[in-house]
């Protein structure tokens, strides 16, 4: 199948030919669609934390995370070029404007156009036209509207349409208005300081766009560093080509590019895995770069995220204690405690076949189920936004776990399937906090808590031809699939993310 080319081209990308092969066979195979339980809810598989909880939450977080390693770990490899679809559609279309914006009520453009001055990034656009001698009102007022959009979108002006999306003007302030990353930087400053005064900040970027990350960064950072008398530690890394999937042909064969080169395609946002296992800390919190909001909004983002910091750190401490408790001790006597705090506070399904163990089979099993990395993650309830749900679910063991998952892992032809997942109370609104070292202080290595039957496969194309794509496990999703797992209901105002331009123009991303 593959030639001497072939076996160098992979060996390039720091790929094992048995990896490329299991790929391959994952092709013919398929993967098999999640087996929903039922859906999470609140009281069942989704805490709801009272006022008092809170409170007590966050206080127990800001006495503990001064003598800890926190990072803010921030995946922003995204292109914003997805978030002016319509605007790309607008250029290319053969359509007069007037035609275009008929209805005006629901035309995003039209909605672009009039609130144009509403943006963070109005005068920035403003100066890129003068430079060239356009007016930018007199191109509103005479409708030049695709002067003004190609300005904002080509390297003749602002050039977002290339852009990633940390990168971009969000919010509005005086004197300066910041980028999305910069958001990212104050939340850092608010709940993600630890021990030396300290915030570090994990950025994965794509190679081409690290060293504009690395500018703005060297621009902004010591203002922040005054303003919040702490000091950042910035780091970044690039998704790993060893992480890059094969492609192949409608017959599985391997899809090959014109010159005879295998094609290779990113293997989706489950190869961060690979940068989050590289990282060293007590405490992770993971949030998408595009989820920020202005100062002002930022006080419940900042309680939520203490809380469920302060969460996992008692519920860690506990687990700790018990499976130090597990290894050293002769005695028995704290089976049944252990049993049942791995099921009410860990959320770990144990089954009746374990009252039929003898005691060193039930020591070994509790401690198997507890010496696991451990995450909370928040849920939002359901108003219609897109994104993976808070589920039971069964994998090819019959084991029972909550995972999250998103509707194309589900087969949309199982009525029964189908129910359940329309029966979600809630979706996840990638908020979550992890720890990922173990009761000794070492770091867990993260591949072996994936589940690799949940990859995922669809059709793309390339030169005009189909081609089947693979994508890894998602990193929220079967990358962490054995992970112990906790869901915590947090409210609809900490998820606010961008994914159209306009969304920019939701109250929440105004100034008040």
């Amino acid at each position: 199948m593959f030639d001497k080319n072939d076996l160098n081209q992979i060996q390039s990308k720091g790929i094992e030919i048995e990896t490329i092969e299991n790929q391959i066979e994952n092709f013919i195979k398929g993967f098999p669609f999640t087996d929903l339980v039922k859906p999470a809810i609140i009281g069942n598989g989704i805490e709801k934390l009272s006022e008092n909880s809170i409170n007590e939450l966050v206080k127990y977080y800001e006495g503990t995370c001064r003598d800890l390693d926190i990072i803010k770990f921030v995946p922003a490899s995204g292109a914003a070029s997805r978030m002016f679809k319509n605007l790309f559609n607008f250029l290319e279309s053969e359509s007069t404007s007037s035609e275009f914006f008929e209805d005006k009520s629901f035309n995003p453009v039209y909605n672009f156009i009039h609130r144009i001055k509403d943006f963070a990034f109005y005068e920035d656009l403003k100066d890129a036209l003068l430079k060239d001698g356009f007016y930018l009102e007199e191109n509103l007022s005479n409708k030049e509207f695709p002067v003004i959009i190609e300005y904002l979108l080509n390297d003749k002006g602002l050039d977002y349409g290339k852009l990633p999306k940390g990168l971009l003007k969000f919010h509005r302030y005086e004197p300066s208005n910041r980028v999305a990353l910069e958001e990212h930087l104050v939340e850092a400053a608010k709940y993600g300081v630890s021990k030396n005064k300290k915030a570090f900040v994990h950025f994965t970027v794509s190679p081409e766009h690290l060293d504009k990350f690395k500018t703005q960064v060297d621009q902004v950072k010591d203002e922040y560093e005054k303003l919040f008398d702490i000091t950042f530690e910035i780091s970044y890394s690039v998704q790993k080509s060893s992480t890059d999937m094969i492609a192949v042909e409608m017959n599985n064969e391997p899809f090959r590019e014109k010159d005879g080169s295998l094609l290779f395609r990113p293997g989706g946002h489950g190869a961060l895995i690979e940068n989050l296992n590289d990282l060293e800390a007590d405490l992770i919190f993971i949030k998408n770069i595009d989820n920020v909001v202005p100062d002002r909004l930022k006080e419940i983002t900042t309680i939520y995220k203490k809380a469920i910091g302060g969460l996992l750190l008692k519920l860690q401490s506990k687990t700790f204690e018990f499976l130090k408790e597990l290894e050293n001790s002769e005695s028995t006597n704290l089976i049944g405690k252990i049993e049942s705090f791995a099921q009410s506070d860990l959320n770990i399904k144990i089954s009746t076949g374990f009252n039929d163990l003898d005691p060193d089979e039930k020591k070994s099993f509790l401690f198997h189920h507890l010496n696991r990395p451990i995450r909370i993650c928040g849920m939002v309830k359901n108003e219609g936004e897109p994104g993976g749900g808070p589920f039971w679910v069964k994998n090819s063991k019959g084991e029972i776990s909550l995972q999250v998952v998103e509707s194309s892992q589900v087969n949309a032809n199982d009525d029964t399937q189908m129910d359940i997942l329309k029966s979600s109370t809630h979706f996840n609104p990638v908020d979550l906090v992890c720890g990922t070292k173990n009761y000794k202080g070492e770091s867990f290595d993260l591949h072996k808590f994936i589940d690799p039957e949940t990859g995922f496969i669809s059709v793309k194309s390339k030169d005009g031809k189909n081609l089947k794509a693979q994508e890894l496990p998602g990193l929220w999703n079967g990358a962490m699939a054995n992970w112990i797992t906790i869901f915590v209901e947090v409210p609809i105002i900490t998820f606010n993310p961008v994914k159209t331009v306009n969304d920019l123009l939701r109250p929440q991303h105004q100034p008040g």
